[in-house]
């Protein structure tokens, strides 16, 4: 007999960069260099910020609205160069490790849906420590880059959930607005690259502004 599911959220999603992993500070300045690199204007760090969660070819072509569309590859080949050159820097936010293998314990599913590529994702979780804790991963290159509910649609659809069983966690409005297009419930994490006044019009259960204030909100009320 399966394990009976806790609480309220059978499944239990997460954006990866700026929610468990603190990655934020380094992408935007990889974003604003890649730009520069390929002859357009040095974007804001609110600009480059804003596109984090996105598909990279999305978020490139956002932050970098003068740089001519046969530029983008060359682009993109510029912001991997730089930030495989900080990929060691980066790591899990404190407590984020052990909040997924409490949540884990409990029986939730977990899974992580993400602007990174395939590649990128793939290559994080090789870390030891995160070896068989999500059930489920879904990237924008494989899937449709946020806000389309495509992600969370698939991965509902491989766990046999529902909407009403299903949230979504997240750093920026993309994420937020992602679940309420595939209507879901959301909960807003103020640490990341988005501002949280902008999340409070979408609606999220909750906006935690540490990590342990969303164990505590999750353990709660998951």
């Amino acid at each position: 007999m399966p394990s009976p599911r806790p609480r309220q959220f059978d499944l239990i999603a997460f954006d990866w960069d700026g929610t468990l992993y603190d990655s934020t500070r380094v992408i935007v300045r990889c974003i604003q260099q890649a730009v520069v690199d390929v002859g357009g204007a040095l974007p804001t760090e609110q600009a480059a910020a804003y596109v984090i969660g996105m598909s990279l070819a999305q978020a490139l072509a956002r932050a970098a609205p003068d740089v001519p569309p046969e530029r983008y590859e060359a682009l993109g080949r510029r912001y991997r160069h730089h930030y495989d050159r900080h990929r060691n820097d980066l790591s899990l936010f404190a407590g984020a490790l052990p909040l997924l293998q409490e949540l884990k314990a409990r029986h939730h599913w977990l899974a992580v849906a993400t602007g990174k590529s395939r590649r990128g994702l793939d290559e994080v979780l090789q870390a030891q420590e995160l070896q068989g804790l999500f059930d489920g991963t879904r990237t924008a290159d494989e899937t449709a880059g946020k806000p389309h509910p495509l992600m969370l649609g698939e991965l509902m659809r491989e766990f046999g959930t529902d909407p009403g069983r299903t949230l979504m966690i997240g750093d920026t409005t993309h994420d937020l607005e992602m679940a309420r297009n595939a209507g879901c419930a959301a909960v807003g994490v103020s640490y990341g690259a988005h501002e949280p006044d902008s999340f409070r019009e979408l609606g999220p259960l909750h906006i935690a502004h540490s990590v342990g204030d969303l164990r505590g909100w999750l353990l709660a009320h998951a």
